[in-house]
């Protein structure tokens, strides 16, 4: 089984042991339960929500019909080296859960990896492609993904996380909910965009309302998008000055959903390009949302 833990939803999928495109497969994505109102009985929200994910898994299992042997988990939180959440700036009330051993509990028996979500959907996309130096960005609630050198992640195991989307591109940017400002995750993630749409707008603007705004030729929406471009450009140029891949992939739930929104960031750090370093080719991700999800799997098998 592989499980993508994100911000606002869950996926999980369970393949047969042999793998391959045409293996049986099951899955589900389920969003996080919103917190009960006031009145409601007192539970930490890390208890919820865990439950709420054993909710799930218990139905997916179910609809498999046999045993889970083997559970890879993509996570977006920082962990100690005990499995602890260090920090998720997206659910903050998970701080000092022990998720290891939390998770460890919802599968008796198999075996259970943990890795960073970023790090595993690079890794898979890596696989996809056939290539062993590239760049993945994941937009989507936030900014995730990682860097593979010769077929492996950087930094490394027991090292920390590639956080690609804590990039300062910008000093006097928007703050970011690590901190700091200008993070390219403050100026070009999904709810980064849809807070400036809505803001030269005048009014809210759902994902659907931007992308039929792009579609329409709106001016506020081609702003909003372009600026988020502009940053991601200025992170993927940044980072193949130092990586040197052969390919920049771009992926995530909210990248894949913007029709000619990958193209636009291709473009931009094409422009950004030095004379004796020629842009590297940026590409949509074959995965589109999923490659966390897959690269969990890929976890569950020990790779």
């Amino acid at each position: 089984m592989g499980i993508d833990v994100g911000g606002t939803k869950v996926a999980l999928r369970i393949e047969g042991a042999g793998g391959g495109e045409g293996a049986r497969a099951v899955g589900s994505v389920f969003r996080w339960p919103t917190p009960p109102g006031p009145s409601a009985p007192h539970r930490p929200d890390s208890v919820r929500d865990l439950a709420a994910l054993a909710r799930q898994v218990e139905v997916l299992r179910t609809e498999w019909g046999g045993p889970v042997e083997a559970v890879g988990i993509a996570m977006p939180a920082t962990l100690d080296g005990t499995g602890r959440v260090v920090t998720w700036p997206g659910r903050p009330h998970w701080a000092g859960l022990g998720l290891s051993e939390e998770l460890r509990g919802l599968f008796p028996g198999a075996a259970v990896r943990v890795a960073d979500d970023g790090d595993l959907a690079a890794l898979a996309e890596a696989d996809r492609a056939g290539c062993r130096d590239l760049v993945y960005l994941g937009v989507g609630t936030g900014i995730g993904g990682g860097i593979v050198v010769d077929g492996r992640p950087i930094p490394g195991p027991g090292r920390g996380s590639c956080e690609v989307g804590h990039i300062v591109v910008d000093r006097a940017g928007e703050r970011c909910d690590c901190g700091r400002r200008g993070c390219v995750q403050a100026l070009a993630s999904g709810p980064a965009t849809l807070r400036r749409a809505s803001g030269l707008l005048g009014l809210p603007v759902s994902f659907e309302g931007l992308r039929d705004g792009l579609a329409a030729g709106a001016d506020w929406a081609a702003s909003a998008v372009e600026e988020s471009g502009e940053a991601l450009a200025a992170a993927v140029v940044g980072l193949c000055e130092l990586a040197r891949p052969e390919l920049v992939l771009i992926g995530g739930g909210f990248a894949a959903g913007l029709p000619g929104f990958v193209q636009l960031v291709g473009e931009r750090a094409g422009r950004l390009a030095r004379p004796g370093a020629p842009p590297v080719p940026v590409r949509p991700a074959a995965l589109g949302g999923l490659s966390s999800l897959y690269g969990a799997v890929s976890l569950a098998r020990g790779r």
